[in-house]
């Protein structure tokens, strides 16, 4: 059972009560039984009221929430057709009160959904009109009396962000543009005389209309007074050019030129008058003196010619180069010569620069290759040997690559001019072989006459004799040195000598005969080849031995065979050991002090 009929059961049981205890009321009182009738039915009378009413009342609220469903279910229906939604769908198994609840909450979101729609609308609306305004551009096309959709307004949200970048951008170049325009009047030494020029100069840069047709209009005058300021600075760079080369060639004194000096750097008009005005002083100078001006051009053609690699028939071939009668039409022909030159130099700057890199770099290689086979370039104490192979040895390889690179860039020149590209009447590239090929053959001839020279040496040598020769060490410190060592006894004398010529007369080719004209090359002693002191300090003592050497030199053989020469082998290393012998005798009583030692 439900709890409404529970209710009704408990209402009922509590009318009956209520009848009941009414009931014994009325015995205990005494009502007789008709006014009991009538009481009874005056009770029944007003409950049956009471519940007429109340059911007439619920009646009506059932009504009523018949007609909200209805009205909410309309509104419903429109409201989704407005803000582009899917129809509303009613749940089935609700209550009339449930069913209603829900349908006037959901009437009420979009209620306030289309609100906000028709807001943003409207903000959107007062940007765009703004962005219009400044930009000079059309509203965006939407509807305004219908709420839009979610992507309608969306995508006007994104129509609005890029006017705003372009207005932002507009701006920025606007201000540039401003600020270029400025400083070009400025330059220029020009008053805004327009209406726009006074806009752009003088307005507030908020108010300006960044319309397509005005920037276009602003980037057409900075381009007309750039244009007019670049027509002045290259006036100005003229006159300062001609001025100079003017000064230069007319020797004007240096105070002279300080009095234009604040003109020689600017560009306004007040610049370019005095410039006009000294360059028009310069030529009534140039033509009062025009055989000192011509012979000045002519050196810095003749300088140009030499590092434009002109031949002589190149330079032979401009005639009034070498004309006597100097003349306006003269020096006419020599400006424009100079004029064609240095357009020629600037045009091929590089290939020109190239091959005198060439140039340097070949010329320090023959030097390095020069100083390479001089024998004074041991005796260095810098490091200047070390420094010298390593720059001929980048020299050997930079050389191979930059001929390369100059080659690629003659034959590229070449082909765009139609010509062959000469240095001094001759392609580069013959003269870099020719070049290569002289240093070649210098190489080879060298050789031959370092082999020539040598061999010729081996023959004296078989001829007459080697010339023993030690070779120079550098003694550690506290060393004694042979020649400098005191001979204490003959003993010791002896030894060293003996050890030495028996070292040094090994083979019988190289040996000399005693009757060799040479014989006293080999008497050196190893002390550096150098005579002993004691011999250098007592020549006197020893002119006995001059008959012997006398003897030994007279009687030169000069054919004379191998056997002849063995045969002499141990009479020569006899008589050297007895001359050594002699010589120690004799300097032995002569004692040698400290600075005689250093001496030697």
């Amino acid at each position: 059972m439900r709890k409404s009929e529970v209710h009704a059961s408990e209402s009922v049981a509590c009318l009956n009560n209520a009848l009941n205890h009414l009931k014994d009321i009325w015995e205990e009182i005494g009502i007789p039984e008709d006014q009991r009738l009538q009481r009874v039915e005056a009770v029944h009378m007003h409950v049956k009221n009471l519940l007429d009413m109340m059911i007439s009342e619920e009646e009506g609220l059932r009504t009523r929430l018949l007609a909200s469903i209805e009205t909410c279910r309309k509104d419903l229906d429109v409201l989704c057709k407005e803000l582009h939604l899917k129809p509303f769908q009613e749940e089935g198994g609700y209550t009339m009160l449930q069913l209603e609840k829900d349908m006037r909450t959901c009437l009420k979101a979009m209620i306030q959904e289309k609100t906000q729609r028709m807001k943003d609308l409207r903000e959107l609306r007062e940007r765009d009109k703004d962005l219009c305004d400044i930009l000079c551009t059309s509203l965006y096309a939407i509807e305004m009396n219908s709420v839009p959709s979610s992507e309608e307004l969306d995508g006007y949200r994104g129509h609005l962000g890029t006017l705003s970048a372009e207005r932002d951008r507009r701006h920025a170049e606007f201000v540039d543009i401003k600020r270029l325009i400025i400083f070009c009047m400025e330059e220029l030494e020009q008053e805004p005389d327009t209406s726009f020029e006074r806009d752009v100069v003088c307005e507030d840069e908020d108010a300006f209309c960044l319309s397509t047709d005005n920037i276009a209009a602003l980037q057409l005058l900075l381009s007309q007074l750039e244009g007019r300021k670049a027509e002045n600075e290259a006036l100005c760079a003229s006159y300062r050019a001609r001025i100079q080369e003017l000064w230069e060639r007319l020797q004007i004194p240096a105070e002279e030129r300080d009095c234009l000096s604040e003109h020689m750097t600017a560009c306004r008009k007040k610049n370019r008058e005095a410039l006009a005005t000294e360059v028009q002083r310069l030529d009534e100078l140039k033509i009062q003196n025009l055989q000192n001006f011509v012979q000045s051009i002519r050196e810095e053609i003749d300088q140009y010619w030499n590092i434009c690699f002109y031949s002589q028939d190149q330079r032979q071939a401009f005639t009034p180069y070498y004309s006597e009668d100097f003349t306006e039409e003269l020096l006419g022909l020599h400006e424009a010569e100079m004029e064609h030159l240095k357009k020629y130099h600037e045009d091929h700057k590089e290939l020109f620069t190239g091959v005198h890199q060439w140039q340097q770099n070949w010329t320090l290689f023959l030097e390095l290759e020069k100083k390479a086979t001089d024998p004074s370039r041991f005796n260095n104490r810098g490091g200047n040997l070390l420094k010298e192979e390593k720059q001929r040895a980048d020299l050997q390889r930079s050389l191979p690559k930059l001929e390369k690179s100059l080659k690629a860039q003659i034959d590229q020149w070449e082909q765009a001019q139609g010509q062959s590209f000469l240095v001094n009447g001759q392609k580069f590239l013959e003269f870099v072989q020719e070049q290569w090929e002289l240093y070649h053959t210098e190489k080879e001839r060298e050789k031959q006459e370092r082999q020539l020279k040598k061999s010729k040496q081996i023959e004296e040598d078989m001829l007459y004799g080697t010339t023993m020769r030690t070779p120079t060490k550098r003694r550690l410190a506290g060393t004694p040195t042979p020649g400098k060592t005191r001979k204490m006894n003959t003993t010791s004398i002896m030894s060293t000598p003996n050890t030495t010529l028996r070292s040094t007369f090994q083979s019988p080719v190289l040996r000399p005969p005693l009757s060799a004209s040479r014989v006293g090359l080999g008497l050196r002693t190893p002390g550096r080849g150098r005579t002993p002191l004691g011999l250098e300090k007592n020549k006197e003592n020893i002119s006995h031995l001059g008959g012997s050497l006398r003897t030994v030199a007279a009687s030169p053989q000069k054919n004379y065979s191998i056997n002849s020469v063995a045969s002499t082998y141990s009479e020569f290393a006899r008589d050297c050991i007895n001359l050594e012998s002699t010589i120690i005798s004799v300097n032995s009583p002569v004692p040698q002090s400290q600075t005689e030692r250093k001496d030697h």
